[in-house]
């Protein structure tokens, strides 16, 4: 993969994020099927590798976010990637409308009780961003959250932009902690998921996955694509960056998400712990004297 560079789908906060100068499809990172599945069990022993570093290191945790709209490839991602990891090591949360019990706590309470603890890689299938994105589409839906009347701003913009600063110290906080934040945008057209949304009411084992009210979210596309647009601007930063990933099609999707995530649990300064020579000299000669 010597012509995939994780850096030109990066966003820390250095530049505009502007949507419209994002592409969903770029050229592919690899020649046929084998390929792919060659490059990706690669990247799978390297991220186990580094992850078992990480693990036994014992300093460190990886909460790895998924965002995009319906049918932009996470769960195939997440199953794919992932597959060489330890489970033990390895968990993930997907986040649907927050329940009654949710809602009767602040916006990020259900998230926190999901974070990874050290040593592992916790995913986030959606995440505390649907509080800045569907609500944002949806502001009728604040009202379910219970917050007092006075301390609601005027001003709807405020509100936002207070969110984002909440969820920016939230992230920075967990990273002064040995949390790292890596977090992806599934950047996916809107014809290609209207293919991928008929593929799936064409697949009798699928048509679950699909209701009424997912295409009731299509018509607010463009809203989505803008609050994106403006979520992401405001909260990428050097610690926590953003990655916007081409996503109409899945095998190059999976390709730039395991390598950023390869290369950041490579980057960790983490190592596996040793044992004074003298002393495992001892516990060797223990063992053997046991099974004399």
């Amino acid at each position: 993969m010597k012509n995939l560079k994780t850096s030109q789908f990066r966003f820390d906060g250095k530049k505009k994020f502007l949507i419209a100068d994002n592409p969903t499809q770029i050229t592919n990172f690899y020649t046929d099927e084998a390929d792919h599945t060659r490059q990706l069990d690669d990247l799978a022993a390297r991220m186990d590798q580094a992850q078992n570093r990480m693990h036994a290191d014992g300093h460190y945790g990886l909460l790895v976010v998924l965002q995009a709209m319906d049918a932009a490839g996470k769960d195939s991602s997440i199953r794919r990637i992932f597959k060489g990891v330890n489970p033990s090591r390895f968990q993930i949360a997907p986040f649907k409308k927050p329940a009654k019990e949710d809602l009767s706590h602040d916006f990020l309470w259900r998230f926190w009780q999901e974070l990874p603890e050290r040593g592992q890689i916790g995913v986030f299938n959606r995440s505390y961003y649907e509080e800045v994105l569907a609500l944002r589409v949806h502001p009728d839906r604040l009202s379910q959250q219970m917050i007092p009347p006075g301390l609601l701003p005027k001003d709807e913009k405020m509100l936002w932009k207070q969110r984002f600063g909440d969820i920016v110290h939230f992230e920075d906080y967990l990273f002064r902690n040995g949390f790292p934040i890596v977090k992806f945008y599934l950047n996916v057209d809107k014809e290609e998921q209207g293919k991928r949304l008929i593929a799936r009411l064409e697949d009798t084992q699928k048509q679950w996955k699909l209701s009424e009210s997912d295409l009731e979210e299509r018509e607010f596309w463009p809203n989505y694509l803008q609050a994106y647009e403006d979520t992401i601007n405001a909260t990428a930063t050097r610690q926590n960056p953003w990655y916007v990933i081409p996503s109409d099609d899945r095998p190059n999707q999976q390709l730039i998400i395991a390598s950023v995530i390869t290369e950041l649990l490579e980057s960790l300064p983490v190592d596996f712990p040793t044992t004074d020579p003298k002393e495992a000299e001892q516990l060797i000669k223990k063992i053997k004297k046991q099974d004399s």
